[in-house]
């Protein structure tokens, strides 16, 4: 069958008339940085805050769909290409059920990063940029991988043998070396209230002891 003949069908319930139902509006926040930066950590922190406030949200994490939907990829170049087109299709999916999907991947290009916030309306794509530097990330590495690439055992790996391009206009930069992981998701929470995804009152109280570990 040839592809362009396929057509797709419209869901009989609407984005709008789901995020009227959820009382906030759907996005898309990427988080983007080296490994070990924080995305995981930081993206975990501002659903369990968007969670307790009624909020339809969920984490799309790198690591956990390679164990399913991307389990037939590797990490070279094109490979990441096709895993990063996976996933921003994934999240297209889940934008239009209404969820604010935090998305949690390396994502090392600015190309893959803009084919991702192609398929989004304006004002629903936010690019969250974990800075820190490579020495952090290295010694806060729980896995052990930034030694073994070192070492030769793994190749390509990003900040290694493979660069990582650094945003150059994210919606919003993280410091994630130096400040509190729970005062890095209420900037996340902040910037979302300030582009009115989800109303003042919401996901208000996050406090700020834990540190970025990952």
């Amino acid at each position: 069958m040839n592809p362009k003949s396929i057509v797709p069908h419209l869901s009989a319930v609407s984005r709008e008339r789901r995020e009227a139902a959820n009382r906030h509006k759907a996005a898309v926040v990427w988080f983007t940085g080296l490994p070990s930066s924080g995305k995981s950590t930081t993206a975990h922190a501002v659903e369990e805050q968007l969670f307790r406030a009624g909020c339809q949200v969920y984490v799309l994490d790198g690591d956990n769909v390679r164990h399913g939907l991307s389990s037939d990829l590797g990490f070279g170049a094109a490979d990441r290409r096709e895993h990063l087109r996976r996933m921003a299709e994934l999240a297209r999916l889940m934008y239009e059920a209404g969820t604010i999907v935090l998305c949690a991947f390396i994502s090392p290009t600015r190309a893959s990063r803009r084919a991702a916030r192609a398929l989004f309306r304006d004002g629903a794509f936010f690019e969250v940029y974990t800075a820190c530097p490579l020495k952090v990330c290295e010694r806060r590495d729980p896995k052990g991988h930034y030694a073994k690439a070192k070492a030769g055992k793994i190749p390509e790996y990003t900040g290694v043998t493979a660069p990582y391009e650094a945003p150059l206009h994210p919606e919003l930069v993280l410091k994630t070396d130096s400040r509190p992981v729970q005062a890095c998701a209420a900037s996340v929470i902040r910037l979302l209230r300030e582009r009115r995804i989800i109303s003042r009152t919401r996901g208000a109280h996050a406090s700020s002891r834990n540190r970025v570990r990952a």
